[in-house]
């Protein structure tokens, strides 16, 4: 058992073990994580830690003690309202995460179905296979039944709206598309699926944690990137994460509704207890000042032309890395646009090469279906892409020469 230190230690000390015990970490700081850690360059990152810091304190449970946090939460879902075609009357608000903006939107979209006398009993959720399992997660805490679709089967690892339409019922409580979904990086077709969910007048949610602060400056960029967000008219609520490309402080993500009437469905209001009433418009209850602050610091200090820089450069950087992939024989999954892609290779297990790359110092991912090494790439990875290049060509020979020592393709099979 772990105790207390009866005395405290010297900051200074304290200070130095912590960053000992990093050394051991995934080196994200050199460019060599293309995972868990978004990485825009010290100077935004020197933003997020003083933006954070001025405002860690506080606390936006308390919107009368902290009007200005309260004002910047409000100004930061605007921003995102603006690029995602938001109409006259769209809010939102900020979560700690994409798990907690899904979570909030499938709640919201509960209590809508409910508010229309859908029945209660086998409500459910219908998605593509290749949806994001916070979804099986938030329905498992409402008990919810989740209905996963097969993808299209033309190779174009997208949503198929014809096939999710047949699973939906007078129970279903919403329908989801991805922009991007996560194990590919492929945008569905969020129109078509539209166009079903107003068909079976159906909740359409649009799941953009990923995408949502990437794909309107890549498209500001000149990449085809089609309809996904409330420009399609049946797009009730939509998930955005502020801690992935939007560069923030971790800690922050966006849930935003096409009306004030559909997130209204969402707050939690109490006042049948000893205490004070109480309202929360998330899961949470202290909601940290400093994640909104950063968000409010960072999306500022960057604006339209920062992002478009910074989103075009990883958008350069994917290109340079299918190019690399497919001179080494990989195949790519799909057509990705943004920042995500995953590739595999006819003569070589993904997983096994994974390994070696990692022995190599890589700290990446992986999809398994179909079983593929998965990159999700940020500005710093301009840096290093002959590097990852060299180092996967050598995981490659390593494992169709029969030298591999890895384990991995065994532990995800």
């Amino acid at each position: 058992m772990i105790r207390m230190p009866e005395k405290g230690r010297d900051w200074r000390e304290v200070r130095a073990e912590m960053v000992q015990r990093g050394g051991g970490d995934a080196q994200w700081r050199d460019g060599k994580t293309a995972v868990y850690v978004f990485n825009a360059g010290p100077e935004i990152s020197a933003v997020q830690h003083e933006a954070y810091g001025l405002y860690m304190a506080e606390n936006g449970l308390g919107p009368l003690a902290f009007p200005s946090l309260a004002q910047m939460e409000k100004e930061v879902i605007g921003m995102g309202l603006s690029l995602l075609h938001g109409p006259e009357g769209a809010t939102g608000a900020m979560t700690s995460g994409g798990t907690d903006s899904i979570t909030m939107a499938m709640k919201t979209a509960r209590d809508y179905a409910r508010s229309l006398g859908k029945p209660r009993e086998g409500q459910n959720v219908v998605l593509a296979q290749s949806a994001h399992l916070a979804f099986d997660k938030a329905a498992h805490l409402m008990d919810i039944e989740v209905r996963r679709v097969p993808l299209k089967t033309d190779g174009s690892y997208e949503a198929d709206p014809d096939a999710m339409g047949e699973a939906v019922d007078e129970a279903t409580v919403m329908m989801v598309g991805s922009a991007p979904n996560f194990p590919h990086g492929i945008i569905d077709p969020i129109e078509e699926l539209g166009e079903v969910a107003a068909k079976k007048d159906v909740w359409l949610h649009v799941d953009a944690c990923v995408g949502g602060y990437f794909a309107p400056f890549a498209r500001m960029n000149g990449v085809p990137v089609p309809p996904f967000d409330f420009e399609v008219p049946a797009v009730h609520s939509m998930s955005a994460d502020l801690h992935k490309y939007g560069y923030c402080a971790k800690g922050a993500s966006t849930v935003l509704f096409r009306s004030e009437e559909l997130y209204q469905h969402m707050p939690f209001d109490m006042a049948g207890w000893s205490g004070a009433p109480m309202k929360t418009p998330t899961l949470a209850g202290t909601r940290p000042g400093g994640a909104i602050s950063a968000a409010w610091g960072v999306m500022n200090t960057l604006g339209v032309e920062g992002y478009k820089r910074l989103q075009g450069q990883v958008c350069a950087t994917r290109e340079r890395m299918e190019e690399g992939v497919k001179r080494l024989g990989f195949e790519i999954v799909g057509n990705p646009m943004l920042g995500l892609m995953a590739f595999y290779h006819p003569d070589a297990h993904a997983f096994a090469v994974y390994g070696e790359i990692y022995r190599r110092g890589w700290f990446t991912s992986v999809t398994k279906e179909p079983p593929s090494l998965h990159l999700m790439l940020s500005p710093k990875h301009a840096d290093v892409v002959e590097d990852y290049l060299s180092d996967l060509e050598a995981s490659l020979k390593a494992v169709t020469g029969g030298t591999s020592g890895s384990e991995v393709e065994a532990r995800y099979s």
